[in-house]
């Protein structure tokens, strides 16, 4: 076999399943994996499979709870999950008459049954790419009937050495999920057997750019100059066709590269670069010679590229890739969807190859194969228009059936379509509020995806939403932490808790980003004559806030509110404790100066994650943790920063933190406390938040801010009457009519029907209304009527 490096080799008695689960004739074998988890092979000729596949990395679980029933002829194990019953030495199919004869598998204390063969048709397909503004779905693991399968039987292998072969095998292998109601359960099966997802770059978490656009390296530094000039953070420049395209073709020079990409990393800014698949290198590949040496070559000067040969393999990563991936800050996106076999395969080896310590950081379509395992999947071009903003909710809220959380969209739209500041707005919300933010477009001056393109208002509403998306990188890279350490996806829909929600198409989009934020998209047109976004919404049990105007809602309830489009749907739940970094724009590494937002109503905890960002060391340990601790009684507050835990080389000696109370009263008494010792701190009041400053805080140290006043708390309690005000307030009608317009909407000695009447009377008269303004308020008596 050929050695392609020792990264790529594995021990095959390292990931082999635990004997005593494995119950095995001549032509089946079955394996208890866990309490939810089974393995069914089926051979003619007794053969097996115990290598690795392109889907299965691991069998090797701790053995479960089971008890087995064994005969001569049959078969019985039963789990806390389920009992499955085998007529041994049978095909699994039992016939279209008797499926379930030969192999079936009840899930217990409920009538559903597995059987090979079953439809599942209850499985929530998946949003897996979208071709002309159109979603294709694939199966996903999530079910409402409680199971669900993997079928491995034609995957292809991979041997010893790393390199991958078709499977020649003509057997059933069969991998099947019985969990009832505990899915997250069988997330964490199913990232036991097929791979848990890796630690992206902290970058990943900022603003990636791209265009379909032909840049030198002038232009490059001239677009990234006017970003920095409006103040608009990025931190990836993705480059599609570049004049020095990086493919398997390529004549660019690597050290003009070099300093291409140290230019952007002084700018904290990464390089992505395009690999399209080809399959021949010819005579302007970079390093020909060598690869021709190595490889030979046709008649036609080509050198064919198998990337079944692990020698062919080899060359390519070492004389093609590695002189670029060992740049600090540059990383690849896979182009292409046409022959999925091969871009497997081509993903396969650059996910493993481990050239540099560096985290191997590749963006691709999906290749249908354990998505969760590409770095980033990118979900297509799309049209510019409100179809392709709600397809891009929706592959956001179910990408947690599959086990994913990193999915880019082009927000924006990547072509056709018309240009819409309102629709810009929503897309650049939506994407400060997802995973992954992406502002994407086909070449065009005329596609704006640069805050600085539009008027005044859309300009400093984007902004805005893209500063705050470096604010939040300390949360969202920590609830990164969370999906690698425990495989909790980023985005969890509202359905997982509320399952009855999943047909209520009003709020079956709403969704958990990480643990805190709680969002529910806006995917249509404003009402032109309020000038705001009629949005119904769903508020989860407990107490919630606004995140930007401090507003509490009691939860459990549906309400209707009314959105400018400064505005967006964001909440977190009372006691919330939210880490924002306050570095300069651009940088997404670790910040030295911290913004700690605490939501009052609720004692919590949080714990913030912070690593190098870029290596591999976390793998060893090198990450440091800092635990929140937020005590809420009803006239004290006492949030204290728990001595750092860890690698402290990571963090500066010192920190300096801002300390924003929510919704708390400026008179309120603070002390703080540094180890124990009194310390000197700025009090100031913003709004109706309470904002304390201390600086100098060691890393190593512990800080105690201690806040208190009697009913310390504001009550900013939400009130559709306070949006009605707004509304009428901003109308374009005489202040004789709004006050006429006031008494009626909220007249408490009116009924609702009468209230109808006595609006539509004011079409007449000498200060009448207009017939839009009218129906406007008679719409808004529909909405004061629901609440």
């Amino acid at each position: 076999m050929y050695d392609l490096g020792e990264n790529f080799r594995y021990d095959i008695s390292a990931i082999l399943p635990n004997p005593e689960c494995i119950f095995k004739g001549k032509k089946y074998r079955i394996t208890i994996l866990t309490e939810r988890l089974v393995r069914l092979e089926y051979s003619e000729n007794g053969a097996f499979n115990d290598r690795l596949t392109e889907v299965v990395l691991n069998r090797n679980f701790k053995k479960p709870q089971f008890d087995v029933q064994e005969t001569n002829s049959t078969l019985a194990i039963t789990t806390r999950y389920f009992k499955l019953s085998y007529l041994k030495e049978k095909s699994f199919y039992g016939g279209k008459i008797t499926p379930t004869k030969n192999l079936k598998i009840e899930l217990n204390n409920t009538d559903k049954v597995w059987y090979y063969g079953n439809p599942e048709v209850r499985n929530f397909e998946y949003a897996a790419y979208q071709e002309k503004n159109k979603i294709k779905r694939k199966k996903s693991l999530y079910s409402i009937d409680g199971y669900t399968t993997i079928d491995d039987s034609k995957n292809y292998i991979i041997f010893e050495n790393g390199e991958l072969k078709a499977n020649e095998n003509n057997q059933l292998d069969i991998y099947v999920f019985m969990y009832n109601k505990d899915y997250f359960y069988c997330l964490n099966d199913y990232y036991m057997l097929t791979g848990f997802p890796e630690m992206l770059p902290r970058y990943a978490f900022g603003t990636m750019v791209t265009k379909n656009a032909n840049y030198n390296q002038y232009s490059l530094i001239q677009s990234i100059r006017k970003y920095q000039e409006h103040s608009v953070p990025i931190s990836s420049y993705i480059l599609k066709n570049w004049e020095s395209q990086v493919s398997y073709e390529f004549s660019n020079d690597y050290n003009e590269l070099d300093k291409l990409i140290g230019y952007l990393n002084s700018n904290n800014i990464s390089l992505g670069l395009s690999i399209r698949d080809k399959k021949v290198f010819d005579s302007n590949t970079k390093n020909y010679g060598l690869l021709s040496k190595y490889l030979g070559s046709d008649a036609s000067g080509n050198i064919p590229f198998n990337l079944y040969n692990p020698r062919c393999v080899d060359a390519f990563l070492k004389l093609i890739i590695h002189p670029i991936k060992t740049v600090k800050n540059s990383f690849f996106e896979l182009e292409g969807y046409n022959n999925l076999e091969r871009l497997r395969a081509l993903k396969h080896y650059l996910n493993i190859d481990s050239s540099s310590n560096l985290r191997n950081f590749i963006i691709s379509r999906n290749f249908d194969k354990v998505p969760h395992r590409n770095s980033i999947l990118y979900s297509g071009e799309s049209k510019v228009d409100w179809q392709s903003l709600k397809n891009a909710v929706k592959f956001n809220t179910s990408a947690g059936d599959m086990g994913i959380s990193y999915w880019s969209h082009d927000f924006g739209g990547t072509t056709d379509g018309i240009e819409d500041s309102e629709l810009y707005t929503r897309f650049i919300q939506l994407g400060t509020f997802s995973p992954i933010l992406r502002l994407g477009s086909d070449y065009s001056k005329y596609y704006k995806r640069e805050p600085w393109k539009w008027g005044i208002s859309t300009s400093e509403i984007a902004t805005y939403f893209l500063n705050l998306r470096y604010k939040l990188i300390p949360y969202i890279y920590t609830e990164s932490y969370k999906y690698y350490k425990y495989g909790k996806p980023l985005i969890e829909p509202i359905y997982y808790r509320y399952p009855e929600l999943f047909d209520d198409v009003l709020f079956n989009d709403n969704y958990f980003f990480g643990s805190t934020f709680y969002i529910s998209p806006i995917m249509h047109k404003k009402d032109q004559i309020m000038d705001r976004v009629i949005h119904k919404l769903y508020i989860p049990e407990g107490t919630w806030y606004d995140y930007i105007s401090g507003k509490k809602y009691t939860g459990n309830k549906r309400y209707v509110s009314f959105y400018k489009e400064s505005e967006y749907p964001i909440f977190v739940k009372s006691g919330s404790i939210i880490p924002l970094s306050l570095n300069n724009s651009n940088d997404t590494s670790v910040s030295k100066k911290l913004e700690i937002q605490v939501f009052p109503g609720a004692s919590n905890a949080y714990s913030i994650y912070e690593d190098d960002g870029i290596t591999n060391n976390y793998k060893n340990g090198e990450y440091s943790i800092t635990n929140i601790e937020y005590k809420y009684e009803k006239n004290r507050y006492t949030l204290t920063i728990l001595p750092t835990q860890g690698k402290l080389s990571i963090l500066q000696p010192t920190r300096d933190y801002v300390i924003r109370f929510k919704n708390t009263k400026p008179t309120t008494i603070v002390k703080c406390y540094v180890n124990g010792n009194l310390v000197s701190s700025n009090k100031s009041k913003k709004k109706s938040d309470l904002v304390v400053e201390i600086n100098d805080v060691p890393s190593s140290g512990q800080l105690t801010v201690i806040c208190s006043c009697e009913n310390i708390e504001i009550e900013n309690i939400k009130i559709i009457n306070d949006d009605i005000v707004s509304i009428i307030s901003d109308l374009p009608i005489k202040t004789i009519v709004k006050e006429k317009v006031d008494s009626i909407m909220f007249s408490e000695n009116m009924s609702i029907k009468k209230k109808r009447i006595e609006i539509r009377k004011l079409a007449n008269g000498k200060n009448y209304l207009e017939r839009k303004y009218i129906d406007l308020f008679l719409k808004l008596l529909e909405y004061i009527n629901e609440v």
